[in-house]
């Protein structure tokens, strides 16, 4: 289908974290980390928020150009670089800027960091929000093609974690694969850790 995208720059941060928050707002994985709808209204906007302004500064972010869908997209070197944080010390950031009460909020930035796949060098799709009266008309996948291709082009692997079993079904089309292992959240859903290896054109 014929969208549009752009690069996200700093003028849209508003309207990236719009879209993040509206699009997982029901998400099984958000229900887990802010439990309660009162709750994740108040809270959910500032989570979306941590995670879009550290893809400004570690990646990009390509946006639909009518607003309608978002991905954050990390390059993700083989190993980590020397004098980064790890990834507890950055999960407690996380949970500090969003809110300190809640251990879930460091839990899952910490759980995710340790499943993540080291040694090669990746793309690691984030995050993808659709506006949720779009969804279902493959935005999503229109808006991670470009990325894949150059991934293909470049000998390149992708990488993600998808969080509900429509999502893990289209990114099955797409060429990911479930590494095998889930990470079961207690009591909650569960994520998939999902790889795609270079394809030939």
């Amino acid at each position: 289908m014929g969208v549009r995208i752009r690069r996200a720059g700093a003028s849209d941060r508003d309207l990236v974290v719009g879209l993040l928050d509206a699009a997982f707002m029901d998400d099984p994985v958000s229900g887990w980390v802010l439990p309660g709808e009162e709750y994740r209204r108040a809270r959910h906007a500032r989570l979306m928020g941590v995670f879009t302004d550290v893809t400004y500064d570690e990646g990009y972010i390509d946006l639909a150009e009518d607003g309608s869908a978002v991905a954050l997209w990390v390059d993700m070197p083989a190993e980590p670089h020397p004098g980064e944080g790890d990834g507890e010390d950055e999960a407690v950031q996380v949970r500090q800027a969003v809110d300190p009460d809640n251990e879930r909020v460091e839990q899952i930035a910490r759980w995710t960091s340790e499943i993540h796949p080291v040694g090669r060098a990746h793309a690691y799709l984030w995050m993808i929000g659709v506006a949720p009266d779009r969804q279902g008309e493959g935005l999503g996948t229109a808006l991670i093609a470009p990325v894949l291709e150059r991934c293909d082009r470049e000998g390149l692997p992708a990488y993600l974690e998808a969080s509900n079993p429509r999502s893990r079904a289209l990114y099955e089309r797409l060429g990911f694969v479930f590494t095998g292992t889930a990470l079961d959240l207690p009591d909650g859903p569960s994520l998939w850790p999902m790889w795609r290896e270079p394809q030939q054109p």
